[in-house]
């Protein structure tokens, strides 16, 4: 067995976030059992990204190379990745849990007789695999059981990508024996997410607002206090159905998934959904005046007071801090 490989998605030339974190996740899976984290890129001509991960791995990289990899299909990328894994016979494979890899990563685990652990959110010991339940409600473990490689994916803001070990690797080229014949499906046009001015799961601060502000006229007020943080401004569902902010600042399971340093929830109760895609926030701050609040729940730090209060002190005690 080979250790524990980590597929990273490229598109345009760069590899994402969520592929770093999930690097971040295979790095600390393989640190359990002492075993190489090991990177591979897929696709055609990835050599300046095969030296910049080179840079992030502390393992050895690998390039899957072909001419009919050059742009994404099912059929492709689980035949040349199937080819390699049964190579390379590994104990761990970790995907991020993008589209792309929903779409081709359940047939090529099984294609070797496995299935795949999707949208993990934590690894324990032993290892024990969580992944959420029910929006968040409840929490499933997961062990693999049997021979043969462990398949999955980790969810979008679980890991943090800061977090990776720097290191060296050898870079070295696999080329699976693929033919046209067996690409059965015409690439279209690949599934792109709708513009964002604003990647909030790579935000360090994040003020996020919820139904406690009452008006959108309130808004300028948690304004302030991110402009005085330097922080993004965010919202719970409510606020962007409501169109007082733009769909791309909601955090939640319909929303964006976060993982900064600083979470502030200003005037937000904490309904499962919004908790959801929150909760791997390094600190919470959570400032509410029902000192029943589910929110409290999570918050590493609790004001029970009005917001219309609260937000404009601490506001004028950050400006005065970083005067």
């Amino acid at each position: 067995m080979s250790g524990v490989w980590i597929v990273l998605e490229q598109r345009e030339g760069r590899v994402g976030r969520i592929s770093w974190e999930a690097l971040a996740a295979g790095q600390r899976l393989a640190a359990q059992f002492n075993l190489a984290a090991n990177a591979v890129l897929i696709g055609s001509q990835t050599e300046s990204l095969a030296a910049e991960v080179a840079g992030k791995a502390n393992g050895k990289v690998v390039r899957v190379e072909h001419p009919l990899l050059t742009t994404y299909t099912a059929d492709g990328f689980s035949l040349a990745l199937e080819q390699f894994f049964r190579a390379e016979a590994p104990e761990y494979v970790v995907f991020p849990h993008t589209y792309q890899v929903r779409d081709y990563a359940p047939a090529l685990a099984a294609r070797l007789g496995q299935v795949l652990i999707g949208d993990v959110t934590g690894i324990g010991e032993g290892p024990v695999f969580i992944r959420q339940l029910l929006q968040g409600r409840l929490n499933g473990s997961y062990r693999h059981t049997g021979g043969g490689p462990c398949f999955i994916s980790v969810q979008s803001g679980a890991f943090r990508a800061e977090v990776i070990e720097t290191g060296g690797a050898e870079v070295s080229v696999f080329t699976p024996a693929i033919e046209a014949v067996q690409i059965r499906t015409k690439p279209g046009e690949p599934f792109r997410d709708s513009a964002q001015t604003v990647d909030l799961g790579s935000a360090a601060m994040i003020v996020s607002v919820g139904r406690g502000i009452k008006e959108a006229e309130n808004l300028p007020l948690i304004q302030d206090l991110a402009t005085a943080l330097g922080a993004e401004m965010a919202a719970s569902r409510p606020i962007c159905d409501n169109g007082w902010l733009p769909m791309e600042r909601q955090v939640g399971s319909s929303g964006q998934t976060v993982s900064p340093k600083l979470y502030i929830a200003v005037g937000i109760s904490g309904a499962i959904q919004h908790l959801v895609g929150m909760k791997g926030s390094q600190c919470v701050v959570a400032i509410n005046k029902d000192p029943d609040a589910p929110i409290f729940e999570v918050a590493d730090y609790g004001i029970v007071g009005d917001l219309f209060e609260v937000v404009p002190a601490l506001t004028e005690a950050i400006k005065a801090a970083k005067q």
